[in-house]
């Protein structure tokens, strides 16, 4: 009789993430988190270092939460439960479209008559965002792939990273942002804030003049998309004070990336630790003080320690 290999809850929790088992799934995925992403762009008022736009770990995946539309809200939501995308209006409404195999046009498209079937008139930029080889939605035919355990695994990993990444912004008493998905480098990210403004790069576009006009430390996770090839935890600071790349981090794991100007842990050494969730912490929190303390940010002011109110 053939053994069957149970998963521990510590797996289950951490589950094994390879960026080549599920990267053809996770590169369409990304196609429709933009689309959906778009909408909340759309929809949402402006907001300072373009907090209107990300999606949220939810409960059952990834969710656009409640997004104005006249008098009305509109909530998109990724059930990697169900695997379906779910609609639900303020007037009661709800729809469902199946998630399966299905090429980014022929989801676009799906997508789009959900909204009009909704009465939801909304006019979606039609490009992708931060791609190298961006195709346009509406003629994507390239990205089809849907791994239904793969996008799973997925979503128990963000949740897992997420509820690290909370207990981690509740000890910054200053401003930071809140745990978010952002669906233009499909990354999940919290940001700390000095207090100070940031110097303008003449180099910057007005996406980038917007998300860095103030001194940021920001920490985030990606599976492996970009070219990186493997699930990791990043940190850098921006702008990234003098001697940061050298700053003597942990765990031992941890490495500065020249090529990338971060630093990185990669996520197979989190999930194979003794505490994922205390290797986890001490990356966020060694990164943060090295780029504080060089950054001389007024730590005293801005943090606070476990158990402090």
């Amino acid at each position: 009789m053939k053994s069957v290999k149970l998963e521990s809850e510590k797996d289950y929790v951490w589950p094994e993430l390879r960026w080549e088992d599920w990267s053809a799934t996770a590169e369409t995925l990304h196609m429709w988190t933009q689309i959906v992403g778009k909408t909340r762009l759309a929809l949402s008022p402006m907001q300072a270092h373009w907090w209107n736009v990300p999606l949220y770990v939810s409960a059952r995946g990834l969710n656009t939460s409640a997004m104005p539309y006249g008098e009305n809200f509109l909530e998109v939501e990724f059930d990697f439960i169900r695997h379906e995308l779910l609609f639900r209006t303020s007037k009661g409404e709800n729809a469902a479209l199946p998630l399966r195999a299905m090429s980014v046009a022929t989801f676009f498209a799906e997508y789009k008559k959900m909204l009009a079937e909704l009465g939801v008139d909304v006019k979606l930029h039609g490009m992708p965002q931060e791609m190298a080889h961006p195709i346009p939605f509406a003629q994507d035919e390239v990205h089809a792939s849907y791994d239904a355990e793969a996008v799973h695994r997925f979503w128990r990993v963000l949740m897992s990273v997420d509820r690290v990444f909370q207990e981690f912004s509740a000890l910054f008493l200053g401003k930071v942002s809140p745990v978010h998905f952002f669906w233009g480098s499909f990354d999940l990210a919290v940001t700390r804030f000095s207090g100070r403004p940031a110097p303008l790069r003449p180099e910057m576009d007005r996406i980038m003049r917007v998300a860095y006009s103030r001194e940021v430390i920001s920490a985030g996770f990606w599976p492996g998309n970009g070219g990186f090839g493997k699930a990791a935890f990043y940190c850098y600071a921006a702008p990234a004070p003098n001697g940061f790349a050298a700053a003597k981090v942990k765990p031992a794991q941890a490495a500065y990336d020249e090529k990338l100007g971060e630093f990185i842990l990669l996520y197979d050494d989190v999930r194979k630790a003794a505490s994922p969730e205390e290797m986890l912490m001490t990356f966020l929190q060694s990164t943060y003080v090295a780029g504080a303390e060089l950054g001389g940010w007024d730590r005293k002011l801005l943090e606070r320690q476990r158990g402090e109110e």
